[in-house]
């Protein structure tokens, strides 16, 4: 029996972000993803908004890494809310993807105060 290699498959970031953002929605505690310096720029300076506000995917060789940037629920565990939402995103990247994920590192940027509006 020959094996024959056909090519090779990339997903997209944007299909990993949309994993995270499922499963960050399934958690309770987060109130919002938060932009970072790059979604400031691209909104400010190159007048766009930049799709996967709070999520960056690096996809490396030992596995897919991501960093999200949230603000949370006030008093909310933030320990607890943050090793909940690492695996719920590391499952649901495996589970869909099926690529290894390296880690899963969560920047709390803040935290939203019952009443408060948004920006």
């Amino acid at each position: 029996m020959q094996n024959e290699e056909l090519g090779s498959i990339r997903i997209s970031d944007d299909v990993i972000a949309a994993c995270v953002a499922n499963a960050v929605n399934k958690t309770p505690g987060v109130y919002r993803f938060a932009g970072g310096l790059t979604e400031s720029i691209s909104r400010n300076i190159l007048g766009k908004e930049y799709g996967n506000k709070g999520i960056k995917i690096s996809q490396e060789d030992e596995g897919v890494v991501v960093d999200l940037y949230v603000i949370v629920e006030y008093l909310t565990k933030i320990p607890q809310l943050a090793w909940e939402v690492q695996s719920l995103v590391k499952s649901e990247i495996e589970s869909v993807t099926e690529q290894t994920v390296a880690e899963v590192n969560i920047h709390v940027q803040g935290v939203h105060l019952p009443g408060e509006e948004d920006e």
